[in-house]
């Protein structure tokens, strides 16, 4: 009797796994079709630079905001630049104006209250700062990065060895992250909140048709609450991506436009610490990712 009730009770509990597996494959099938047929409202900035822009009533069982940049990731015109305020801090549309940029999105880790980059950050060959490491291992966002050669990005993943950003060979380096995607799949993320809590989110990707793909998805606003690390992961993938990486997100979470005659000047997402859903409250920011 005894041997017949733990049977019943694992054929329960492996019916309940089963059907709780394929309800999170639904779920993910009907998000995956949810970009694939969204309606994105569609902005040519330039003849090379499109932005996109889309609200999810129903994304990952939440509201979502979406806005997307995306040019050829290639040896021609728009520039793509790193840019520092050094020690200071300043918003990303100060970046955006100062040096005429199409595009100005926020980019690594900073220190909040001392100013600047927390990640190593070389700008046209000079070292602006170092990765601070704490401890006997990186941590994630100090583990990968990206690099501009010859105005193309590529996305390296350098693993736990100290140093090994210093000794990129690239002219222009962000250390960032974590890492979401290498070779079109989903790196592997360490279970912690900042992975697994929803948060406003910055990344940049390698998409299909060697595009560049730079994103913002708005959060902490009941207009749209945000993306895990694991959401923004399958974002990247069903827009085609092979290779994506994290940027600094939260409150930093901006992109900033400039382009004359189009009408969409200025911060066009929604930057969480204003606790309101407009395009005002810019957190100010060591570094930036620059479309010139």
């Amino acid at each position: 009797m005894v041997l017949r009730y733990q049977i019943i009770l694992i054929v329960i509990t492996l019916l309940a796994a089963t059907f709780s597996i394929s309800n999170v494959s639904a779920q993910s099938t009907s998000d995956s079709l949810r970009i694939k047929n969204a309606s994105w409202r569609t902005t040519r900035l330039s003849r090379e630079v499109v932005w996109r822009e889309s609200h999810f009533d129903t994304l990952f069982g939440s509201k979502q905001n979406i806005n997307l940049i995306v040019l050829k990731n290639r040896r021609r015109k728009p520039q793509i630049a790193l840019a520092s305020a050094g020690d200071s801090l300043k918003p990303t549309s100060w970046f955006g104006e100062k040096f005429g940029a199409m595009v100005a999105l926020n980019g690594t880790f900073f220190d909040t209250k001392n100013g600047g980059s927390v990640d190593l950050i070389k700008i046209d060959g000079k070292v602006i700062d170092t990765t601070r490491v704490t401890g006997n291992k990186l941590i994630e966002h100090q583990q990968a990065a990206i690099v501009i050669h010859r105005n193309r990005v590529r996305i390296k993943f350098g693993g736990n060895q100290s140093g090994w950003d210093r000794q990129l060979g690239e002219d222009n380096v962000m250390t960032t992250g974590p890492l979401l995607l290498q070779d079109g799949k989903p790196h592997v993320l360490q279970k912690n909140a900042f992975n697994d809590n929803r948060h406003p989110r910055t990344c940049i990707c390698i998409g299909p048709r060697k595009q560049l793909i730079l994103a913002t998805v708005d959060g902490r606003n009941a207009n749209a609450q945000g993306m895990n690390l694991h959401e923004l992961t399958n974002l990247m993938r069903w827009l085609g991506c092979r290779h994506a990486i994290n940027f600094d997100g939260g409150g930093s979470t901006t992109l900033w436009l400039n382009s004359v005659g189009q009408g969409s000047n200025g911060v066009v997402n929604y930057p969480s610490d204003s606790k309101q859903w407009i395009h005002t409250g810019e957190r100010p920011v060591s570094n930036v990712l620059l479309i010139l």
